[in-house]
């Protein structure tokens, strides 16, 4: 518990005054997040980023995680970036034939998934900031409340297991715990920020985005059981890996500028 406190204010002393700041260095950050989050994704599959299949991902997510302005003004192809995206299929089906069969099918699909994963997530995670910085932090504590609120509502309450082919730990009673300490966040927001959303939709917002954070998390735990690890990296001593800590953010933060946006 020690070196999971000390990890995590390391954290936040690193990540706080970064998204205050915003702008190009935040972008920085979500660069460097997302590869390093692909690069666990790659290391689960046993999957080496170091080679030209790895190239071509890395490349591909670097372009998701554009923001459109940057996108616009940099692309010389024209293309789109779903364009792009079909291009780096065709590249990656003829590389399957070249190194015959090294390098699969399901190795394909397995990759262009994770891009998607990770990139829309980080990139929704710099659009967020620039819609203001009070969003970005409604949507990080409604996860990280969320999270904590079901852990301990789970342990004091827990009865019926939630799902136990996937995560062995969580239970029902902790799920709705977590909702329920999603909506103290909200309500907190409502009365302290100048958050711009109307009571009754932050309120159904912070419920939806409440339990999509948890799903986030169960889909991380499938993938890690699918895996056989542990976790998704070690990054961090006491918290694994990025994914570790940020498989709820993947999920949350595309659904709330869908949401509000």
């Amino acid at each position: 518990m020690k070196q999971r406190i000390i990890t995590a204010t390391i954290l936040i002393a690193i990540f706080l005054p970064i998204a205050i700041l915003g702008g190009i260095p935040f972008l920085f950050l979500a660069y460097i997040m997302a590869s390093i989050g692909l690069y666990e994704l790659f290391q689960m599959r046993k999957l080496s980023i170091f080679s030209f299949h790895g190239l071509i991902s890395i490349l591909l997510l670097w372009i998701f995680l554009l923001p459109n302005q940057y996108f616009e003004a940099i692309n010389i192809t024209g293309l789109s970036k779903i364009e792009l995206a079909f291009a780096a299929v065709l590249i990656f089906l003829s590389y399957t034939v070249i190194v015959k069969n090294h390098f699969t099918f399901d190795d394909v699909g397995f990759i262009l998934l994770s891009v998607l994963y990770i990139g829309i997530g980080f990139f929704y995670f710099v659009q967020i900031r620039e819609e203001g910085l009070v969003y970005l932090f409604y949507a990080l504590f409604v996860v990280w409340v969320t999270d904590s609120g079901a852990y301990f509502a789970g342990r004091r309450f827990g009865k019926r297991k939630l799902w136990p082919e996937i995560s062995p730990n969580k239970t029902v009673e902790g799920f709705f715990g977590g909702i329920v300490s999603g909506l103290v966040v909200a309500i907190l927001f409502i009365l302290f920020s100048n958050i711009q959303i109307p009571i009754l939709q932050l309120i159904i917002v912070t419920i939806i985005i409440s339990i999509f954070g948890q799903m986030g998390d169960l889909a991380e735990s499938a993938l890690k059981r699918h895996y056989g690890v542990k976790d998704s990296g070690n990054l961090f001593p006491g918290h694994g890996g990025i994914l570790d800590r940020c498989d709820s953010w993947l999920f949350v933060l595309p659904l709330l500028h869908f949401l509000i946006f």
